[in-house]
């Protein structure tokens, strides 16, 4: 059991300071502590973020699904039983939720929302290519069935283990890795298709 009686500061994670889990950070948020409110934003919020932007392609409504996930969050804090599950794959489960109901709204397979790419160093002609790639892989990746989605984003982009992605997503490991083979399969059919368009290389 965590001592959460050390003065805030030591919630921030600073070097040579306390660093506590989500549960007892969601824990002290319960009881009002604004400074574990804040650390545990950091911490999850922008794996929420890079989830919802991969699933929807789309800035905007990946913060919308980012603030919605982090205020039921916040609503179920009271409520929390620590040890039943990790506080991030309660996060990540209600995020990919969030996701699918958005989808299910809009026209299938829409990619009129991609989102610009972030200007970098890059050269005007690579900026073109790196923005076309990062494209393709969106428009690739909203051509999978929602599970099979859902399971490489959250293998190859998130980089979780198998066993946790089968608990975010309420399967076995066993199909997990079915669903993750099923996608590599499709996504690595529709890129080789586009290799000579995007600028790479046989092999």
């Amino acid at each position: 059991m965590e001592d959460l009686t050390s003065p805030p500061h030591e919630l921030r994670g600073a070097s040579g300071a306390v660093e506590y889990s989500d549960d007892a950070l969601l824990r002290q948020f319960a009881k009002g502590d604004a400074v574990a409110a804040r650390e545990l934003t950091d911490r999850l919020a922008p794996r929420c973020l890079s989830v919802a932007m991969r699933m929807l392609g789309n800035r905007a409504e990946a913060e919308d699904v980012t603030q919605d996930a982090m205020m039921r969050l916040w609503q179920m804090a009271p409520n929390w039983v620590p040890g039943q599950a990790k506080v991030s794959t309660w996060l990540y489960r209600v995020t990919l939720n969030l996701c699918v109901d958005i989808q299910r709204k809009k026209r299938p397979d829409s990619l009129d929302d991609v989102p610009e790419p972030e200007d970098g160093e890059l050269s005007a002609v690579d900026r073109l290519q790196d923005a076309a790639r990062k494209d393709a892989l969106q428009a690739a990746l909203a051509q999978l069935p929602d599970r099979q989605r859902q399971a490489v984003i959250l293998r190859h982009i998130e980089e979780l283990p198998n066993p946790e992605i089968a608990g975010i997503m309420g399967v076995s490991t066993e199909a997990v890795e079915s669903l993750i083979a099923r996608g590599k399969r499709v996504l690595m059919a529709i890129m080789v298709e586009r290799q000579d368009e995007l600028g790479y290389e046989d092999g």
